[in-house]
């Protein structure tokens, strides 16, 4: 699930304060290039990593490892030790993001492309706003928002009915439903962490949920008998080197960026950041891995990012600074 694969791990337009910092203009360029090149760069980086590493096991330990580490910079900054409370929130919402939304997508690009598969995920602001609608006391899309959500799903089924030039679904039916699932898993946690309780610092939330998160990550693994017949000793560097690169740049370094950029920017500006990445994805999984791109999918995911792009220029009317 950025993307769900590595979209924000929560909506941190509601948890972090209004009040905008000045930044010198060349960081701040810098973050954005971070955000948008490291963020649309790990579907790539998870089809790497699954080539000889199983899924869950591989997202488990991902999310695991980051976690502790910014977990621990937290608490040695001073950030109050969370509450049981707090844990089962994180642990909820981390379920829902984790195990379900970037799970979801880290098996499902075992047989789907990286860039269709980004494609799909992009859609994401559009369950939200559904998930959102449909809640009790839910808040009602205007006309536009409707007609972009209409949109926005007309451009994910043109990409599960999709074909290769010989003839063959870019998407297999089973694919299709769990990205689909992952994507609605992302977003009721993204919508459930609205009202779930978690610490004052987001960066602390975030640690948490990605604790258990991977947690479950990998409690999952073992269940579908990802250990079984699993060799470490048979990983390959290329995949050894991915993980490496989502543990520390893909959700650390992606993620700080994130967060700093949301106290210096205006959300309008950082949520571009969906617009750019599954683009990012499209280009090196084309030019990397040699994935085919047909017409079609082009104009599916021209009709999503218009989608996305409606919808969010309109959510960030009620979501804008008030300082």
């Amino acid at each position: 699930m950025r993307s769900v694969a590595e979209r924000p791990v929560v909506p941190v337009l509601e948890t972090l304060p209004r009040t905008r910092i000045a930044a010198p203009l060349g960081l701040v360029i810098a973050a954005f290039a971070a955000v948008y090149l490291i963020w649309g760069s790990t579907y790539l980086g998870i089809r790497l990593a699954i080539d000889s590493i199983p899924p869950f096991l591989m997202a488990g330990t991902r999310f695991v490892l980051a976690g502790a580490i910014l977990y621990s910079v937290m608490r040695l900054r001073g950030a109050p030790r969370p509450s049981r409370e707090q844990w089962l929130g994180a642990t909820i919402v981390g379920g829902l993001l984790l195990l379900a939304g970037n799970g979801g997508v880290s098996w499902a690009q075992q047989t789907v492309p990286s860039g269709i598969a980004a494609l799909m995920v992009a859609a994401t602001p559009l369950w939200i706003m559904l998930v959102d609608w449909l809640r009790p006391n839910g808040t009602r899309p205007t006309a536009s928002i409707l007609a972009g959500l209409f949109v926005g799903f007309i451009g994910v089924g043109v990409i599960v009915a999709s074909r290769s030039q010989l003839g063959h679904r870019l998407v297999e039916p089973l694919a299709a439903a769990v990205l689909v699932f992952a994507t609605v898993s992302w977003a009721l946690g993204s919508v459930y962490s609205r009202h779930a309780q978690k610490p004052a610092s987001a960066l602390l939330g975030v640690s948490m949920q990605m604790l258990t998160g991977g947690a479950l990550q990998l409690l999952a693994g073992v269940l579908l008998g990802e250990t079984r017949g699993f060799d470490p000793a048979r990983i390959t560097a290329t995949s050894a080197w991915a993980l490496v690169y989502l543990t520390l740049i893909g959700s650390l370094v992606g993620f700080t960026a994130y967060v700093w950029l949301l106290q210096v920017s205006t959300p309008a500006r950082v949520s571009t950041y969906a617009y750019v990445n599954p683009l990012i994805a499209v280009l090196l999984g084309h030019l990397v891995l040699n994935e085919e791109v047909p017409g079609a999918v082009a104009l599916a995911g021209a009709l999503i990012l218009a989608a996305v792009i409606l919808i969010t220029r309109k959510a960030t009317v009620t979501t804008k600074p008030t300082a």
